[in-house]
């Protein structure tokens, strides 16, 4: 079947954008018209190859002189992808061909729910919270739990409208790419890497904590100590290193065979989660809990901002769009039901922890197995240890799966090389992706501190999520070519307004400004740009199911991300920045060409005419 007949299928014009109005009714649902879709058809190729026309199949790259003139180009393709946007038809359809074969369909609400409590419980609530108890929070560490949980289900809310529309493996990558342009996309996937690489070097470091607890009462047994390197990076870790390579090994091998794994030992997980809650009750003091606000309201924040990992699983389940049967049943059920339950989990198992031990004796990398040993229950320890090495293990099963598919379609889109796009034809699984995440997170892995990891993590996870609520309110209120200049003037001044209190309120926040009267105007500005949204005409409506309350809603996520952008330290922004100026690099050099190129097939064949021209030239 050809791309046009799909289309037609679809009844989505092949070149059109994709974009609808109230007075123009969208198409059926694409989430279940891709149910039922046919496979597309490609010509058999070899899946193991590694060629040159593989990595850099774009005419830019076709020699020297293309490349020299491509690079002459730079201002005049940036310009070109700073304000160009994907559409649903392409993200769906076009991109999935650069794959060869496809992802097959075998999840269900049921897997998605227990991806999603696999994928979060287990990483931060485990290796993050005593951190952030001993340092930052005390017994208010709850409170932190509570309002990261917030600000993460808002966030699901905006995740959840976007995959029921457009399933497909990209996730957020592919949803800023539509609506915010394919320079911002490129920003969010630089992020997406960074943070998929980074959160999973830093689950394999509490994993190895945990277990050298277990082993002798110290998480830096096993690790191999280097005095001549700088300190966060001098300790190493191959026991981390070992557990990464066989968690993505096991990914790789199918989707449904992970997902069936995750959700037996996610089940006996919850049982011992129980038991954790429950004992920490009984056995708990509630003098532990005086003071309770030890380091005030802005460690309450800074702890928020750190502890917000523990939530990030979400996104990786969104990520499986692609693999899921029924896309607008159960990607809400999945994203929606779990997190709900896990922010509730959250608050109780933090609660615990703060009771039984005193915050200024908790342990900062096994908090749980050294609490429990603390009040006579050793046999506990062990039994906490364990657990937590196997919430541990999921969550790097299931991150590796999300990781690879984010990967997956940013090489479809040729920001980084398609061959990390083939997806395997028998395991219907991207290998070449899932290798990618996994060489570069074990080298993390074996040379960086926990600490330095969750800094970087919060801030690209953080920035994603709050670029994502900034997307669904242009997905509602902006449409191409439909949308009067004027009501989108107003719509931009009003966004402008609302992002900008926000970042009024942080940066009055984080100065530690006394008085109300900063955060006064602040709130009110952020209800006259918010109000002023949702006084405007909507130009979209979900086509199955879509976010309540839009826009105070998106609106709010954007407030509660800056805020807890705001709240973590300038080491964090420093390493953020360093990272993103590398990316950049990478991208005036390679991916604004690769994907110009790609948007442009037009000028292909004249493009490398004159590269061969210049060559011989040279010669």
């Amino acid at each position: 079947m050809t791309i046009s007949e799909l289309s037609q299928q679809l009844k989505i014009p092949l070149n059109s954008s994709e974009k609808y109005s109230l007075t123009s009714p969208p198409p059926p649902s694409t989430s279940t018209k891709m149910e039922s879709l046919p496979k597309i058809q490609q010509p058999h190729k070899r899946y193991w190859r590694f060629s040159k026309q593989d990595f850099f199949p774009e005419p830019s790259f076709h020699n020297f002189g293309s490349y020299k003139n491509a690079l002459s180009q730079t201002p005049n393709r940036l310009k070109n992808r700073l304000f160009s946007r994907s559409s649903d038809n392409s993200e769906l359809i076009e991109l999935k061909k650069e794959s060869e074969n496809e992802m097959k369909l075998c999840l269900t609400w049921w897997d998605l729910i227990w991806l999603g409590f696999g994928s979060v419980v287990g990483s931060g609530i485990f290796s993050i919270t005593g951190q952030e108890t001993r340092n930052d929070a005390g017994p208010a560490i709850v409170l932190s739990y509570a309002i990261s949980g917030l600000s993460a289900l808002l966030s699901v809310f905006c995740y959840t409208e976007f995959s029921v529309d457009i399933p497909v493996a990209g996730g957020s990558f592919s949803f800023l790419r539509i609506e915010l342009g394919d320079f911002v996309a490129f920003i969010a996937a630089a992020n997406i890497l960074l943070e998929a690489m980074v959160g999973a070097a830093g689950l394999g470091r509490s994993w190895s904590s945990y277990f050298a607890s277990i082993i002798k009462n110290n998480p830096d047994f096993l690790r191999i100590k280097i005095d001549s390197f700088i300190e966060g990076f001098n300790l190493l870790d191959p026991i981390a290193v070992v557990v990464l390579a066989l968690a993505n090994v096991v990914a790789i091998t199918g989707t449904k065979m992970t997902s069936t794994l995750n959700w037996i030992s996610s089940i006996v997980s919850a049982g011992v989660i129980i038991f954790i809650i429950i004992v920490g009750f009984v056995n708990g003091k509630t003098s532990n809990l005086v003071p309770f606000f030890p380091f005030g309201a802005g460690g309450v924040f800074r702890a928020a901002a750190v502890v917000y990992w523990s939530y990030t699983g979400f996104d990786m389940v969104a990520n499986m769009a692609e693999e899921t049967k029924r896309p607008s049943r159960d990607i809400p059920l999945g994203l929606l039901g779990s997190m709900s339950i896990i922010t509730v989990v959250y608050c109780l198992m933090a609660l615990a922890l703060a009771m039984m031990v005193n915050y200024t004796q908790v342990d900062v990398n096994a908090a749980y197995s050294v609490a429990f040993e603390g009040i006579g229950m050793n046999w506990a320890k062990y039994l906490v240890g364990i657990c937590a090495l196997k919430g541990m293990t999921t969550s790097m099963l299931v991150g590796s799966l999300g990781q690879s598919r984010y990967t997956t379609q940013i090489a479809r889109a040729h920001m980084i090389p398609p061959w990390f796009a083939l997806v395997h034809p028998k395991t219907g699984t991207p290998i070449y992706a899932t290798l990618l995440t996994t060489i570069t997170s074990c080298i993390l892995a074996l040379f960086t501190s926990l600490d330095v990891l969750s800094s970087v993590f919060s801030f690209s996870t953080l920035s994603i999520f709050m670029l994502m609520a900034v997307a669904l309110l242009v997905r509602r209120y902006y449409v191409t070519d439909v949308t009067l200049k004027q009501d989108l003037g107003k719509f931009l001044v009003c966004l402008f307004i609302v992002i900008g209190s926000s970042v009024g309120a942080t940066v009055l926040w984080s100065t530690d400004v006394k008085g109300w009267v900063g955060y006064a105007v602040t709130g009110v500005l952020w209800l006259l740009g918010t109000s002023g949204m949702a006084l405007l005409p909507k130009q979209r409506i979900p086509k199955v199911w879509g976010v309540p309350l839009v826009p105070w809603v998106p609106s709010l996520s954007i407030g509660m991300n800056i805020f807890l952008i705001g709240s973590l330290g300038k080491e964090a922004f420093y390493r953020f920045f360093i990272c993103s100026a590398v990316m950049l690099i990478y991208y005036v050099l390679v991916g604004v060409h690769a994907t110009y190129d790609i948007a442009h097939p037009d000028k292909q064949k004249s493009l490398i005419d004159e590269g061969k021209e210049s060559s011989d030239q040279v010669s």
